[in-house]
C-alpha cells in the first residue's frame, strides 16, 4: 500500500494563512477559514504544508484499491496563483450545485478560483455543506 504524503500536521493554519502572498491571500484565506469553520463547526487542520482541512474521510482509490487513505472532507489553500478548493465536486450534489459557484476552473480534485469576488459565497456555502455529509468510501468487494 502507498503511504499517502499528505497527512495532518500540528503546524499553525493561522501562520500560514497570514504568512500567504499576495497579501490579497492572506485576507482571502482568513475569510475562508472562518467560512469553512462556520460551515463545518470544526477547526482546521494543517494538511502537509499547504492545505488547510475540516474533518477527514477514508478514501480507496476505485482505479487502484492499494491507494488508500486519510483526506479532508473540505479544504482549501491561499496559493499564490489562485485559490484551490478542496472536496466540493466529489459528491453528486455538488457536481450539480458547482456550475452555480461564479468563475472557476476545475482540477482533477479540485476547484481554483482567482479571487472571492469571483464567486457567490452562498454556493460555497452549500458546497461545503454538501461535502461535510460525506462519508468513508466502502471497501471494494
Amino acid at each position: 500500500m502507498t503511504e499517502p504524503k499528505t497527512k495532518p500536521t500540528i503546524a499553525d493554519v493561522d501562520a500560514f494563512i497570514s504568512a500567504a502572498t499576495p497579501t490579497r491571500r492572506q485576507d482571502e484565506g482568513h475569510r475562508l477559514a472562518e467560512l469553512f469553520r462556520d460551515v463545518t463547526g470544526v477547526d482546521p487542520v494543517m494538511w502537509g504544508p499547504t492545505i488547510v482541512g475540516y474533518g477527514s474521510y477514508r478514501y480507496i482509490s476505485p482505479s487502484n484499491p492499494r491507494n488508500r487513505g486519510n483526506w479532508p472532507k473540505v479544504g482549501f489553500s491561499p496559493r499564490k496563483a489562485r485559490l484551490s478548493l478542496y472536496g466540493l465536486k466529489d459528491l453528486p450534489e455538488g457536481a450539480a450545485l458547482l456550475p452555480h459557484l461564479g468563475t472557476y476552473t476545475e482540477g482533477a480534485g479540485c476547484v481554483y478560483v482567482n479571487k472571492l469576488a469571483d464567486i457567490d459565497l452562498d454556493v460555497l456555502r452549500r458546497l461545503i455543506a454538501i461535502a461535510w455529509t460525506r462519508q468513508d468510501d466502502p471497501e471494494p468487494k
